[in-house]
């Protein structure tokens, strides 16, 4: 069965531009203007002061640590960092943000004119320019019960540090933009500064796209969908919302510039409000925050805590002899990634990844548990898989004993002894017992001699056999080969 057509493959004559602003909600303790707690917690309303509850003459503090982590946003996504930071009330009416203003950077964000390096489907990678990186705080979050007309406000998640992530529209499919989204993701994780869950709302995007004639040189009218928090999500969005545009321009008809909703169970957008401007948002400098000065010593302080990056991560692991596939999976899992450092530490076996994304993975899953609980320890997984690599244990030998380590935490060797695991590798043995099969069978030797391949299996099979299945299957191979040239 053929793929479906991308829409763009349905119409080659346009192109689409999408501009991305991701919300980064930021790992720290507290929130960005107050000393509430910035957990995540099913309780409403327990996170709350005066402060973030919005009432009248109170002072807002900022958080060093949301300054730090933005420091560290902006050097990891190749920003210059500004040095003198104000910030903004930018106004507008929410039920979910009592203070009816929000309190973000306006001209002077923390970070501008970054990029990143996104892979493509062929190999190759692409530069997305950021315009700017700034710092803000989250609204609350509105509750519609179901069945009646009533709503309610849980204000835990106001004041909730954030960062926005602005792109340039570099951007033109949804593939694109699935692989932008992971690789700012992967970044904002690996640095510690936000936690990256989807579901609960900690990185959330919203998406600018217009479309335009192929040969059009101007950018076409946006629309923005807003606050999707999947990647399947966003390219379904962007497909339909897309295809909605083309259609009005089909038809002779204008795009109206307005934010939009993705209605997840008809697969479509609907129309939120109008897009509004900056100047609809009356931004001024917020009276109640001081400048705040960054110097050199500081950036190069967060600077000297910077990890290894993802994509350098990834360049790293493709040098060390893994495949590309199997280093995105390591860097889209920091825990497993982690694994596999530990247990390569002990061993250089090619074939680790291997038993990592398959057998450690797949009892990670049965047990609900993580790499790091996991009872095959890094470097007891490393034993196993030398024992395996030097013949003195058959693969099939090594299945065994590393559901038992799974379960008990035995030291491998400790097993294979236990049990009697180990393969016969001795060549004189073997030899011995190879010659005997072909001394015990001369009518199956004749007619594999005549050309009957097939029954080279039968050889094998009648060895492994005698030896109890603990014989080196490759010595077997090899003796038999020679023994019935």
């Amino acid at each position: 069965m053929s793929e479906k057509q991308s829409v763009l493959e349905r119409y080659p004559q346009y192109r689409m531009d999408i501009g991305i602003e991701i919300h980064v909600q930021l790992k720290t303790k507290s929130k960005i203007f107050c000393a509430c707690s910035n957990e995540q917690t099913d309780q409403a309303n327990i996170h709350i002061c005066q402060i973030c509850a919005g009432h009248p003459g109170v002072l807002p503090v900022l958080n060093k640590e949301v300054v730090n982590k933005a420091i560290k946003t902006g050097l990891a996504t190749n920003c210059s960092i500004t040095q003198k930071n104000t910030f903004a009330r930018k106004h507008y009416f929410y039920p979910d943000l009592p203070k009816n203003y929000q309190t973000t950077q306006d001209n002077k964000p923390i970070c501008t004119d970054g990029y990143i390096m996104i892979p493509l489907a062929d190999g190759t990678e692409k530069k997305i320019r950021l315009i700017r990186i700034h710092m803000e705080e989250d609204a609350g979050k509105n509750i519609h019960a179901q069945g009646t007309d009533e709503s309610f406000v849980d204000l835990n998640r106001t004041g909730t540090p954030l960062l926005e992530i602005v792109s340039h529209p570099d951007l033109h499919n949804a593939d694109e933009v699935r692989a932008y989204l992971k690789t700012v993701r992967n970044i904002v994780v690996y640095i510690g500064a936000s936690t990256g869950n989807m579901e609960e709302g900690s990185f959330r995007a919203d998406t600018n796209i217009s479309v335009r004639k192929v040969n059009d040189p101007h950018l076409g009218t946006r629309c923005e969908l807003k606050n999707i928090n999947s990647f399947k999500f966003i390219s379904d969005a962007i497909e339909y919302e897309v295809e909605r545009q083309i259609e009005l321009l089909e038809n002779g008809e204008k795009i109206i510039q307005q934010t939009r909703l993705w209605d997840t169970k008809n697969h479509e957008t609907k129309p939120m409000r109008s897009k509004e401007e900056a100047a609809d948002y009356r931004y001024f400098q917020d009276p109640d925050l001081p400048t705040i000065e960054i110097s050199r010593e500081w950036i190069e302080r967060v600077q000297a805590t910077m990890p290894e990056l993802p994509q350098a991560k990834h360049k790293r692991l493709v040098s060390e002899g893994l495949t590309p596939d199997e280093a995105t999976i390591l860097i889209e899992d920091i825990p497993l990634a982690d694994y596999y450092a530990q247990a390569r530490e002990h061993t250089q076996s090619k074939s680790l990844i291997n038993w990592v994304l398959r057998e450690v993975v797949n009892c990670i899953k049965a047990s609900k548990s993580c790499p790091a609980t996991c009872a095959v320890l890094p470097e007891k997984l490393a034993q196993l898989v030398d024992m395996v690599d030097s013949g003195k244990i058959s693969n099939r030998a090594a299945q065994e004993v590393f559901e038992i380590v799974a379960q008990t935490g035995q030291n491998p060797a400790d097993i294979v002894k236990e049990k009697g695991l180990e393969q016969i590798g001795d060549t004189a043995e073997l030899e011995k017992i190879a010659q005997e099969i072909v001394n015990a069978h001369p009518d199956k030797v004749a007619e594999f001699r005549s050309g009957k391949d097939k029954l080279f299996g039968f050889f094998v099979g009648q060895a492994m056999q005698k030896t109890k299945g603990k014989g080196n299957p490759q010595v077997i191979n090899d003796l038999l080969k020679k023994l019935l040239s």
